[in-house]
């Protein structure tokens, strides 16, 4: 079965991958003990595999929580105190950046490791500033803003006054998101606060108008609003957004997340994810062509702790739609470290021993994330065979393949184009991000990720 690039076929250029250091990072932050294989601090050397890339898998981007201070207060219904955050907001215009220092660490780390592209985000604003006092809503509170039109602008303030802090720390802090997940209610569990488009784009508008009047911010753009569900909204938020002059020349691209969580609903093409975002794609090109998309946040919302490939596969699926179909410009994962039985983290870590795991989820993401360099253009390809998924990049007369095999059996491609040595790099079942010379005819292995590179 043949492959063919198109390099008459561009889609853009591709930025890179990362992940986000909510809720782990608190914690991992301050596991300065030693790691036995590498020689590290495990709190260093879980940094280095997750951004180094000569160590690890080269992530691009470090997403750092600007927390609303729920650890401080108590307030809420937050079971899990790693899903607390502090905050630098003493009150009045007043600081202690000497809070968070854990996760703080591990934001350094990450730059110090390689990640290029820090985004400030925030979940809710800090308390002080929300309409009950909470970094949520009460029970009771359905469908409600909580913050209120007259804080906005101290809100922008105090994010823009940290961003500032970070910037002046030399950190390369390129976004600020000052919204996440505007959708949901919000009513325990976690900090989140709810918006309407409208009044998710007038928020986006102050922080807009204020950030112009720092100089030193003038290489920071916003990003948002980070919508939670492929499915719901995100013409609404897009479009609003785009209605304000002062938030299109601080905002190079509408950031959205790739879930598409299965509802119990009898409706054709309900859960039906492709055709959400074929249709999303097809809207932007007709209203917004100029407009990037940037996805920002997804993990593979399953119980348990899956380190197969089978969780694996699920993910590089999704990211092939996101790029393939979403032309995306750049993707992230949800948290990078897990401590729950979940399928979200690309590293799991084991409080009671403070040790971690790997996962094949990990390795996957390192056939896309380390092997796809900044600023590659997304290409044209051409496969036979329909078993196949296939992406391709290209930089500095360099072809870059990613092929995903989801079958059960192994399958056989020729490289039309190839006219030296390959190089191909496999993740399946047996090999992690494995590493070989090849020539135009090559076997996939079942169930795999690959990446060729000639």
């Amino acid at each position: 079965m043949n492959i063919r690039i198109d390099t008459s076929v561009k889609k853009g250029k591709f930025e890179g991958f990362g992940a986000s250091g909510a809720w782990w990072a608190q914690l991992v932050g301050g596991w300065d003990h030693i790691d036995e294989d590498s020689g590290l601090a495990v709190r260093d050397r879980i940094s280095q595999l997750l951004y180094s890339k000569e160590n690890g898998i080269g992530l691009r981007t470090y997403r750092y929580n600007i927390g609303a201070g729920s650890a401080h207060s108590g307030k809420g219904n937050i079971d899990n105190p790693l899903r607390r955050t502090e905050s630098f907001d003493m009150g009045e215009g007043k600081y202690d950046f000497t809070r968070d220092a854990n996760a703080v660490y591990m934001m350094n780390q990450a730059a110090k490791d390689g990640a290029d592209e820090i985004i400030l985000f925030v979940n809710s604003p800090v308390e002080r500033l929300t309409k009950n006092g909470w970094s949520h809503l009460g029970k009771n509170q359905i469908m409600r803003d909580n913050l209120a039109p007259a804080n906005y602008k101290a809100f922008a303030k105090y994010c823009l006054d940290v961003t500032e802090h970070f910037v002046d720390e030399g950190l390369p802090i390129k976004y600020l998101s000052p919204i996440n997940e505007p959708i949901w209610i919000w009513n325990g569990g976690q900090e989140g606060c709810h918006y309407s488009p409208w009044a998710a784009a007038a928020v986006m508008k102050v922080f807009a108008e204020e950030m112009q009047k720092r100089e030193n911010l003038r290489d920071v753009k916003l990003s948002g609003v980070e919508s939670g569900d492929v499915r719901w909204f995100n013409k609404s938020y897009t479009h609003a957004l785009m209605c304000h002059k002062s938030v299109r020349e601080k905002i190079d691209a509408v950031d959205v997340h790739s879930y598409c969580l299965p509802l119990p609903i009898p409706v054709k093409g309900f859960n039906d994810r492709v055709a959400f975002i074929t249709r999303y794609r097809k809207w932007l090109d007709k209203h917004y062509p100029d407009l990037e998309v940037k996805m920002s946040e997804w993990c593979h919302m399953k119980g348990g702790r899956d380190k197969s490939m089978d969780s694996a596969l699920v993910t590089a699926n999704i990211i092939y739609e996101d790029i393939s179909i979403l032309n995306v410009s750049s993707w992230q994962h949800w948290i990078a470290v897990s401590e729950v039985d979940y399928c979200d983290g690309l590293i799991y870590i084991n409080i009671s021993d403070k040790t971690f795991e790997m996962t094949k989820r990990y390795y996957v993401t390192g056939n896309f994330s380390k092997y796809i360099p900044f600023g590659a253009e997304k290409i044209g390809v051409k496969c036979d065979n329909g078993n196949l998924k296939v992406l391709a990049f290209r930089k500095d007369d360099e072809n870059i393949l990613i092929v995903i095999n989801n079958t059960d059996s192994a399958e056989k491609i020729t490289l039309e184009d190839a006219k030296e040595s390959v190089r191909h790099i496999v993740t399946d079942k047996d090999n992690d991000l494995a590493e070989k010379v090849a020539g135009k005819n090559i076997e996939i292995s079942a169930k795999s990720v690959n990446t060729i590179i000639f």
